[in-house]
């Protein structure tokens, strides 16, 4: 009976859990960006009353349900159309590159609500910088968007291409492409960490797929500018996980109440 009990708590615990999980990703539907979360259960440690034998079967009573892990939906949301220019959208496999400006720590993302600064850098929301590599350059450095080295002219407009080219058209009626943006993809996605901001941390742990590459290249999605990724959370799935979560802790509950009044009535058999 007590292990009835606690079998039960383990329940609740749990599934209390799986509901902080879909309430989270029902709080971010309407998250740029945002992956829907599941949490994984798995059946706890079994006790063992009787080994099995050739000819005997054993007796094992399990202890409860654990949280083993949560997994990521990795899948694409909707690609909304926003025209704005500095907005851009990942269509398939990829995330782009941030840095921290004062740290230097990099993170990657796939929420495209990018803006440019009084600089010329393109920032996303929490003004980490968005990279890329220079004009016929390799390494990774900030996107800036700014006339050509040597070039007296100002920049009038810019635009991406779906291969992540950086073009600008000047003010002397010339257009220059100044930068290429580039994205990152992981043999292990799942083992991304969030570290809030929709950005991810860990990115060592999760396989970097050789060097980061140019968007439309190998496995790597295209880019689409003037539009942003929606969250792929989706809601009828989630309330129909909320009502079965809810409906598994309130029979843990019952469970919890039936067990004290059977140890009630053990106790009482005593007097």
């Amino acid at each position: 009976m007590f292990t009835a009990l606690s079998s039960a708590v383990s329940g609740l615990d749990n599934y209390q859990e799986q509901m902080d999980i879909i309430g989270n990703n029902i709080a971010n539907l309407n998250t740029t960006g945002f992956k829907s979360v599941t949490g994984n259960l798995a059946d706890s440690f079994s006790d063992t009353l009787q080994a099995a034998t050739s000819t005997d079967d054993g007796i094992t009573i399990g202890t409860g349900v654990l949280t083993t892990s949560t997994t990521n939906d990795w899948s694409n949301g909707v690609i909304n159309p926003t025209g704005i220019a500095s907005n851009l959208a990942i269509n398939g496999n990829g995330f782009f590159i941030v840095e921290d400006p004062v740290s230097n720590a990099q993170y990657v993302t796939q929420d495209g609500t990018f803006s440019v600064n009084s600089s010329g850098n393109l920032i996303t929301a929490t003004g980490d910088y968005v990279m890329g590599t220079t004009a016929g350059g390799t390494s990774l450095a900030p996107i800036v968007i700014a006339p050509p080295t040597g070039s007296t002219a100002s920049v009038l407009s810019y635009s991406f291409s779906s291969s992540g080219q950086v073009q600008v058209s000047l003010s002397d009626g010339t257009t220059s492409n100044v930068g290429q943006l580039v994205l990152q993809n992981f043999t292990d996605p799942q083992a991304l960490t969030s570290v809030g901001n929709n950005l991810y941390s860990n990115m060592a742990n999760a396989g970097p797929l050789t060097t980061a590459g140019t968007p439309g290249s190998g496995s790597l999605g295209t880019i689409q500018a003037g539009a942003l990724e929606l969250s792929n959370v989706d809601l009828s799935a989630q309330m129909a996980d909320l009502i079965v979560a809810q409906r598994a802790f309130e029979a843990n509950s019952k469970m919890i109440t039936t067990s004290d009044e059977v140890l009630e009535d053990v106790v009482n058999m005593k007097h």
